[in-house]
């Protein structure tokens, strides 16, 4: 039986997140996968959808929204891959109980904000470019370690070779083996 993979979306769930399938399609025929549209999660109702009020209805509660029906959700440990925002409700719900079997978290850009980080294995990638990402000073202080990719911003999770990056290191990560992906050039 396949480990299973839960998926969280970033802030803008599955209204603009095509580059997802990517990602299904390489993770599919390794794993059972449970996918997760932040906005769902956090109960949002937002009628125009910018970016300014997406992100502000996350912060004025939407994350924690989110983070408590995740917790309700997923019972059993798993894996999970998120990306900003989602990786940030990952995140918050692990340091309240989540089971975790390890989070690969892309761009999760509000945890710069926690003085404190979930008792679980997780793997953080950013963007050098990436204006909201985690100080080196917080990761030392918190003994975290990132991953940070030069010439890439905060959307690097929508690139067909970070993409094929992160399937491949979560992969290796849980089955121990390397995976056929073809490159792209």
């Amino acid at each position: 039986m396949a480990d299973k993979l839960v998926i969280v979306s970033d802030m803008w769930g599955a209204k603009k997140g095509l580059w997802i399938t990517s990602y299904l399609g390489y993770l599919q025929q390794y794993f059972d996968i449970t996918f997760y549209d932040s906005q769902q999660l956090a109960n949002l109702d937002i009628l125009v959808q910018t970016e300014e009020n997406v992100h502000n209805a996350f912060i004025e509660g939407g994350t924690d929204t989110a983070a408590a029906h995740l917790l309700k959700k997923e019972t059993e440990a798993c894996y999970y891959l998120a990306f900003s925002t989602g990786a940030t409700i990952v995140w918050e719900a692990a340091k309240k109980g989540l089971p975790v079997k390890s989070l690969y978290g892309v761009s999760p850009t509000r945890i710069r904000r926690t003085n404190d980080k979930p008792n679980v294995p997780f793997n953080l990638v950013y963007g050098a470019n990436d204006a909201f990402k985690p100080s080196e000073e917080w990761a030392s202080n918190l003994g975290v370690d990132m991953e940070v990719l030069s010439n890439y911003g905060h959307t690097l999770y929508t690139d067909e070779k970070i993409i094929q990056k992160v399937c491949m290191d979560l992969l290796q990560e849980v089955t121990q083996i390397t995976p056929q992906i073809k490159k792209v050039v």
